[in-house]
């Protein structure tokens, strides 16, 4: 029996290439889906944000020369991408999908309307919030803070290539510290890599919990939500 109503899982871009370099691996989207789906079967209602690193990352290009507001905009598109992609791959599942983007573009996904978000959710369709914030400056991290915010989820999670949430890269130095609970104010003070400040502090003053967890662990999400103590739970307040 799953412990959760309504959640919104934030994947990053990197999540759907695979082994590949860049771009969407079909057997890893394919993967994913049926996860998505499995949770849709077992009664969870699920908002998804997909961010677009796997296509571009405009912080990067603004770096090398390109004006960040371009680069941003640029970045916003490829989340689309990345949302239609899924998208086909759950309808070929049956299951039922909107993309909804912050940006209008009405020729291929709805407007983002909070509303109608919610209303899709009830009905049982799994709804993909595209573009970000739909503002630049603003990352995928801020932009699935703030809709878990909106669509009142239950919780918040984000998948990575990492078991949870550590004191450093776990890759690049094996003795850093794993932290198995914390709150959003000691993953602020200590700077670790979890999301950028301002997803932090939304979700910290919106009491929204935040689990971080390895999405290459095929079942994980499903055995997190039927309870498991998987990956690192932040909270706000006193961690128990």
């Amino acid at each position: 029996m799953a412990q959760y109503k309504r959640i919104l899982l934030k994947l990053s871009g990197e999540a759907l290439m695979g082994e590949q370099g860049g771009g969407i691996d079909p057997h890893t989207i394919q993967r994913l889906a049926g996860e998505i789906n499995d949770l849709c079967h077992a009664g969870i209602q699920v908002g998804l944000v997909i961010g677009g690193g796997n296509i571009i990352r405009g912080a990067e290009k603004a770096s090398e020369g390109l004006d960040r507001v371009t680069g941003d905009h640029m970045g916003m598109l490829a989340t689309v991408i990345n949302a239609l992609a899924m998208q086909d791959a759950l309808e070929h599942l049956g299951q039922q999908v909107r993309v909804m983007s912050a940006l209008k573009i009405n020729q291929v996904c709805e407007d983002y309307i909070r509303r109608r978000a919610v209303r899709h959710l009830e009905k049982g369709r799994v709804v993909v919030f595209a573009a970000g914030t739909g503002n630049p400056f603003f990352t995928t991290d801020s932009a699935a803070s703030l809709r878990a915010i909106e669509i009142g989820a239950d919780l918040l999670i984000k998948a990575t290539k990492v078991d949870g949430v550590y004191s450093a890269d776990p890759v690049k130095n094996p003795s850093a510290q794993f932290y198995p609970k914390l709150t959003y104010d000691e993953a602020l003070d200590q700077r670790l890599s979890v999301m950028d400040a301002t997803a932090l502090v939304l979700c910290r003053d919106h009491n929204m919990a935040l689990r971080v967890m390895n999405v290459f662990q095929p079942g994980a999400i499903m055995r997190l939500l039927q309870g498991e103590d998987i990956g690192s739970l932040i909270v706000t307040g006193k961690v128990a």
